[in-house]
């Protein structure tokens, strides 16, 4: 799960003030360990740009469609658990019990979803980007346009700020350093890599992350479990971890009866189950099967089973957290009660800055506290390791959608050497967003914009979802269906969005005087509406008009993945008949004769005058430029050509839904195994 996927009333603190008793700071040998972090990181992606081609829309973007189960799997892990996973995680832990864990439960179903019913379908259209196949499924331009639009809004303005943000703000409580240099500097680093590098450096950078968050989380879990003295002493140290000082006559302060459920109360509780079993799950089905940032990761996998194989190894993956992140939050709780579990507005501002609550303090209160010299390192790396991975995935993903989507519609015959230039620029451009929105973030005082910013989850998501579902999964859905669902279904979520906004969620003490559609309908039962009404607009629409074009559904649904003739053949059989024209108007003299029609004389002559030039530009061309090519995975031009250099045309995808009998029955008994596991953990917890 995202940050976007947490409960509401999680927050990040709007101030960097350190608890009084977080004093401790990093020394020389955990800065020693951050730096052999950031040599390795740099190692790995500069590895990866060697072994990888990135001069190509496939190589950059798609990782040359080449990547295994092992390092699919990772980066759907790394990208999706973010620095305000360990923030907002545990500090939801500390707040409120497990409850918030089944979010990542839920992501456990839901890419596994991702690998056996959506991604079939995706490989068969032959897709880059999730807008694109909507404009292959249902024609027409404006619904890809506004799912991309949609999404790289969702991107900047919740991904990017809190990820960074909450890592950002970490970095200053263990380095005390100025908030924009931490996250220049982090942002500089990531972006180095994710401009030259592309897709393919992304992933291996992930699962290199993925290895470092998993040992450092670790490691802080057995340090806190030993520091309370074993499970035993978190069931009952959580319920008497109660604040000395609390609002007279209120709850604040004391422990939820139902902490250690996640099946709460229908109508009164903070997640009531029915909500989370389904309003969660539709939310959580755009996150994990249509999202941009996880399924390009799917799609480059070299082949369906290898691509499922990524999703198994990411399901397994999303049961760690629950022990790594939540349980040391809760532990966090019982070892710094006053100040992680401040219940006083004037004193919770006194020691985090924030009125609202000091539980986002959790897990870097832990660090800081817990860990001897060189694992703080260690665990400091593992935070930037988290913060990186998602900040790179975003990036990526948010210059596909830009590079493919967007500019592509307003220049549809632009080279592949502009496509790469543009992904790359594009990359830089939400660096310095990023930066430029740390002072919207810091000005949100109390907290109330990490209050509300998972609640855009909740209401825009929802319509995204069923525009996915009926499209992969019913023919008869339109274009003029999809849209104005997608459409109203926004305005209506909007609405509730902005009331959101306009009235708070009162606090613990305070008395709840919102309107009736916000005090008595929970966020996650509005998901569930706000998915009927949807549905009821897509369906009625569709009916009503118009049946789609075959092309609009031959490839592109469950029921029409193995047409022998989709629209990825389509495709490529007109960028095959668009190569050979370029090449036959290449060789042109501008009068319509061909180069080899040319006669001797003039031919001789042109010959040495492009011989004399060629070699011009070739001395002429500095080692600088050189190095720069290189770097951005661009080939130079080559003595003798005519043109600039071009990178080669780009390589057929060779993904099929092809299985070797062997290889899917073992990912289908693996599937078997994960649903069951699945079905354990939350009947367990429930």
């Amino acid at each position: 799960m995202d940050l976007t996927e947490a409960p509401q009333g999680t927050s990040v603190p709007p101030s960097p003030t350190p608890p009084p008793g977080g004093r401790a700071v990093l020394v020389t040998v955990d800065i020693v360990v951050l730096v052999v972090y950031f040599l390795l990181v740099l190692a790995v992606g500069f590895w990866s740009m060697w072994r990888t081609k990135r001069s190509t829309v496939d190589g950059y973007f798609l990782a040359g469609k080449s990547m295994t189960w092992w390092p699919v799997g990772a980066s759907l892990f790394a990208s999706n658990i973010g620095s305000g996973h360990f923030i907002g995680l545990a500090g939801s832990g500390a707040a409120a019990g497990i409850g918030a864990i089944a979010y990542e439960w839920n992501g456990m179903l839901m890419v596994l979803l991702l690998g056996w019913l959506f991604l079939p379908i995706y490989i068969a259209s032959g897709v880059t980007t999730m807008p694109e196949y909507l404009q292959r499924r249902f024609g027409g331009r404006r619904t890809q346009l506004f799912i991309a639009v949609l999404s790289l809004f969702i991107y900047i303005f919740t991904k990017i700020s809190v990820d960074m943000y909450a890592g950002a703000l970490f970095i200053q409580l263990a380095l005390r350093w100025n908030i924009y240099l931490a996250v220049v500097l982090l942002l500089s680093v990531t972006a180095l890599y994710t401009v030259a590098g592309g897709l393919a450096t992304v992933i291996y950078t992930d699962a290199a992350q993925t290895a470092i968050m998993l040992i450092g989380s670790l490691i802080l879990m057995g340090f806190s479990f030993t520091e309370i003295g074993g499970w035993n002493a978190l069931m009952e140290g959580y319920f008497n971890a109660i604040p000395s000082t609390r609002v007279p006559n209120s709850t604040c302060g004391i422990p939820r009866a139902d902490s250690f459920h996640i099946f709460r109360d229908p109508v009164n509780s903070d997640l009531p189950w029915p909500g989370v079993i389904i309003g969660m799950s539709i939310p959580s089905m755009w996150y994990w099967c249509s999202d941009q940032v996880i399924v390009q990761r799917s799609l480059a996998a070299k082949n369906l089973t290898h691509a499922k194989g990524g999703s198994l190894l990411a399901a397994y993956m999303k049961i760690l957290p629950f022990f790594a992140i939540m349980l040391p939050g809760m532990i966090s709780r019982i070892l710094y009660t006053d100040d992680v579990a401040c219940a006083d507005p004037e004193l919770c501002k006194e020691i985090c800055g924030n009125p609202v609550g000091c539980t986002d303090t959790a897990y870097a209160r832990l660090v800081m506290e817990l860990l001897p010299a060189g694992l703080r390192g260690l665990m400091m790396a593992a935070m930037i390791a988290a913060l990186m991975s998602s900040l790179t995935s975003i990036f990526n993903s948010a210059s596909t959608i830009f590079t493919m989507d967007l500019w592509k519609s307003f220049r549809s015959r632009a080279t592949e050497w502009e496509l790469m230039i543009v992904g790359r620029v594009f990359v830089l451009v939400l660096v310095v967003v990023s930066v430029l929105w740390i002072p919207v973030v810091q000005a949100s005082q109390g907290g109330q914009l990490f209050i509300y910013i998972q609640s855009i989850s909740t209401y825009l998501q929802p319509p995204v979802s069923i525009i996915f579902i009926l499209g992969c999964f019913w023919k008869r859905t339109n274009e003029k269906g999809a849209f104005w669902g997608l459409v109203i279904g926004l305005v209506v979520g909007c609405i509730r969005m902005l009331l959101d906004f306009i009235y708070p969620a009162p606090l613990c003490y305070e008395e709840d005087d919102r309107p009736g559609v916000l005090k008595y309908v929970h966020y996650l039962y509005f998901s569930i509406l706000l998915s009927i009404i949807t549905m009821i607009v897509v369906v009625a629409v569709s009916l009503a008009t118009e049946e789609p074009k075959p092309e609009q559904v031959s490839g592109l649904t469950w029921f029409t993945r193995f047409d022998s003739m989709g629209p990825k053949e389509q495709v490529f059989s007109v960028e095959r008949s668009t190569v050979a024209l370029d090449k036959i108007t290449s060789h042109t003299n501008g009068t319509g004769i061909t180069g080899e029609q040319e006669g001797g004389n003039g031919k001789a002559s042109r010959h040495r005058k492009d011989s004399s030039s060629s070699v011009s530009s070739v001395q002429s061309q500095s080692r600088l430029l050189s190095a720069l090519y290189w770097l951005c995975g661009m080939e130079t031009r080559r003595e003798g050509d005519d043109n600039p250099a071009t990178p080669p045309q780009p390589e057929q995808a060779t993904c099929s839904l092809e299985e070797k009998t062997h290889l899917r029955l073992l990912v289908n008994v693996n599937l078997i195994i994960c649903l069951s596991v699945t079905a354990f953990i939350v009947g367990y917890w429930g």
